[in-house]
């Protein structure tokens, strides 16, 4: 575990083939994202008519942010299995896969007939969508690291990592934006009729156009070495999860818990925060909203910012620096809403630019797992972590924040930074014990 420092005669540049598989995987991984999220923009117009009309509807509500959770809960599964094949056959194909799983259930949410057509069979199949979303995702965003980072040269990994990661977060914005368009456009019964279904539809055509351009990716060349390695020893090997877990636990945890500071991130800050910013502190809906996008743009441009910097400078020090000034920012956002709401549309944007250390974490993922098990390692790390955090967060801090302080976000989510700076002094201390070799 350490400073990732690489041989400094290496000073390969990437080339058009690069390029072309960062811009496929960064727009394909910007609309599952998409897709993943637009749920919950639309949550209260589903909630209303997918159960039924006598329902209370805090009661609806419920179910419905159950129904969006158990798109967390099965990620791990969908990530296993899906990164189980992907070291076994190739990246390529799973990577493709796993668009064609959120595609087709994003689309066919936008056409589903509401409850007052199918009773109580309309929740049950728009659950099912949301778990065929769920594992989707669950294979995407490990996918799409591991994918990149073995096509590009070794000294531009961070900013591959990095820009795929700016990826993922713009397909927040673009979910943000297309949801303000179609809360402004449709009102009242046209939005319950069929206003609600365009996000859905058109997420899933851009999704389809997206898995048919992903036809031009070419399969690792790491991962093509490898099998024509492994064809030629002729071993039989344990389930990679299996290896994982068994030789690299140190990795796995390391990776798990910078997944639950990343999960914090963007789920507190980015996602939960405009709902927060409403009900705590009486901002309006369109003062929450665009300062939210202004902090989503903040949030993209920093990602790729924290992958340049990590090839240029160890990782250890990128990540010190870099979340300690997250847990400033985070809580200069948070503790000024009360005494100084006029510094909204400037302390949030910058608190957005700082959660952007995130950009830098999957450097780490990809690095610290040999090829042969490198998709399990990050997707399982990636996923376990995350569905734990993505199940208990938004709870525990509606609890906290109801019972106890209003603050209670800015408190948890500033201390896990803090624990991303404690885990770059680990890795300072620790000189590249954990880091694999063979990755370009």
């Amino acid at each position: 575990m350490g400073s990732p420092k690489f041989d400094k005669t290496d000073n390969k540049t990437l080339c058009k083939q690069d390029y072309k598989t960062l811009a496929l995987a960064s727009l394909g991984g910007a609309l599952e994202f998409y897709d993943f999220i637009i749920f919950v923009f639309f949550s209260l117009t589903i909630g209303k008519l997918f159960f039924p009309p006598d329902m209370p509807s805090w009661l609806s509500q419920v179910q419905t942010f159950g129904i969006f959770a158990a798109g967390y809960l099965i990620r791990p599964f969908g990530g296993i299995v899906m990164a189980h094949f992907g070291d076994l056959f190739g990246r390529k194909r799973m990577f493709t896969l796993s668009i064609l799983l959120m595609s087709l259930p994003t689309f066919l949410i936008g056409c589903l007939p509401t409850y007052e057509t199918l009773h109580y069979a309309a929740p049950i199949l728009l659950l099912l969508m949301r778990l065929c979303q769920g594992l989707a995702v669950g294979g995407e965003v490990p996918g799409a690291w591991t994918f990149v980072a073995e096509h590009v040269p070794k000294n531009r990994i961070g900013v591959a990592c990095g820009v795929l990661t700016s990826g993922l977060s713009l397909g927040i914005l673009l979910g943000s934006l297309i949801s303000t368009l179609i809360h402004g456009l449709f009102v009242g019964e046209l939005m319950n009729t069929w206003g609600w279904r365009i996000p859905f539809i058109i997420g899933g055509l851009f999704g389809f156009l997206s898995m048919y351009l992903r036809r031009w990716l070419k399969e690792t060349p790491i991962f093509i070495e490898m099998q024509q390695r492994k064809s030629k020893e002729k071993t039989v090997k344990r389930p990679p999860v299996l290896t994982v877990l068994i030789n690299y636990l140190p990795q796995t945890i390391l990776s798990m818990l910078l997944t639950w500071i990343l999960s914090a991130g963007i789920m507190v800050v980015i996602l939960i925060a405009p709902i927060y910013l409403q009900e705590q502190f009486n901002f309006s809906a369109m003062q929450a909203l665009q300062a939210n996008i202004l902090a989503i743009i903040g949030l993209i441009i920093s990602c790729t910012v924290y992958g340049l910097l990590v090839d240029k400078f160890s990782l250890d020090k990128v990540l010190i620096i870099g979340s300690l000034f997250a847990a400033i920012t985070i809580a200069c956002f948070y503790f000024s809403l009360g005494q100084y709401p006029s510094l909204l549309f400037y302390t949030y944007p910058l608190a957005g630019f700082g959660v952007g250390v995130v950009g830098c974490f999957a450097f780490f993922m990809v690095k610290v797992f040999p090829t042969e098990i490198r998709y399990s390692g990050v997707s399982f790390s990636f996923n376990m972590a995350y569905a734990l955090a993505g199940g208990l967060t938004p709870l525990l801090l509606s609890i906290f924040t109801n019972f106890f302080s209003k603050l209670a976000p800015a408190f948890y989510v500033v201390s896990l930074f803090l624990l991303g700076a404690l885990i770059g002094v680990i890795l300072l201390r620790q000189k590249n014990n954990y880091f694999a070799k063979d990755i370009q």
